[in-house]
Parts: C-alpha cells; structure tokens; sequence
C-alpha cells in the first residue's frame, strides 16, 4: 500500500463503505493517484457532482485508510 488508491485497490471486494469507495475509484477511469491528501479526492468527487452521501463515504474511507497506515 503505498497510497490511497492503492489502498482502495486492495478492497474493492469488501462488502463495506470502504469498498464501495473502491469500487467507485477501480471504475473511474480519471481517479487521482496523487497527492494523497482527502482533498485531492474530495475535488475529484466533486467536479464530478457525486452526492454528498459519496463524499461521506470518501471522508469514512479516508479516516480508515489514515488509522492503517499508523499500525
């Protein structure tokens, strides 16, 4: 795991907020690679008109991305 995205990559399986994130970002073909900052995907999601229950699920997946990466 060397970033947010490939963070998501390794969970576009699981039956989770966290995986439906994943899901969303392997089918968007202009998804972010960098700079890993929420931000960066947060503006993404936005120009895109996602809702705010994505944006949600973004912040939700992003705060568990961020507790991984302390372990």
């Amino acid at each position: 795991m060397d970033n947010f995205t490939g963070w998501l990559r390794e969970r576009v399986q699981d039956d989770s907020v966290v995986g439906d994130v994943a899901r969303r970002a392997a089918a968007d073909p202009d998804w972010p690679e960098e700079p890993d900052r929420l931000q960066t995907f947060t503006d993404h999601l936005e120009r895109r008109g996602a809702p705010l229950a994505d944006l949600q699920s973004l912040t939700d997946a992003w705060i568990r991305y961020a507790a991984d990466r302390t372990l």
